[in-house]
């Protein structure tokens, strides 16, 4: 959708490998990525327990976006779940295309205004009780997570076991 329009500030490159991180915990990232190939996960400790609050696969953007925007530590991780290529643009970069023109300013509005709305659509899937209903809500939002990303993982971000998802899967 706009990645056109900002596929030319990411102009270095970086290959994860599988289980590697891009950013650790308690760390400043004021970089933001486009996955090439593979897939990545933000995440956050609580109460020693991962919590996957989002992915990103090619050709997505992914950033940790409280340090990117506040320039401050951030408990986020961004972890490879397969071997990845990534490109990234720094934030000044990136910010010195925003506003270069209106069109580019209108342009991170809309990337902005994207964002917010898969958050609230995040915020919806948590507030329901049963994982029947989170399961189904992600499914049609996003079918095509369930045929990149392990299981496992998915089963993590629905905030269910990966055995409750896979009985889930078979109805």
């Amino acid at each position: 959708m706009y990645l056109n329009a900002l596929i030319h500030i990411f102009n270095q490159k970086i290959i994860v490998k599988r289980n590697d991180f891009l950013k650790q915990h308690d760390t400043i990232d004021t970089r933001i990525y486009l996955i090439k190939t593979g897939s990545l996960k933000i995440s956050i400790y609580q109460e020693d327990e991962e919590q996957i609050v989002r992915f990103g696969y090619a050709g997505d953007l992914i950033v940790a976006l409280d340090s990117f925007i506040n320039d401050k530590r951030s408990d986020f991780m961004i972890q490879a779940i397969k071997k990845s290529e990534v490109w990234f643009a720094d934030k000044r970069d990136f910010f010195n295309f925003i506003y270069s023109s209106k069109v580019n300013t209108e342009l991170y509005i809309r990337i902005l205004e994207d964002l917010v709305l898969q958050q609230i659509e995040r915020e919806k899937d948590l507030l329901l009780i049963s994982p029947k209903e989170r399961y189904q809500r992600v499914l049609h939002r996003n079918p095509k997570l369930f045929q990149i990303i392990p299981h496992k993982y998915i089963a993590n971000y629905l905030r269910m076991t990966p055995e409750t998802l896979s009985r889930l899967k078979k109805y």
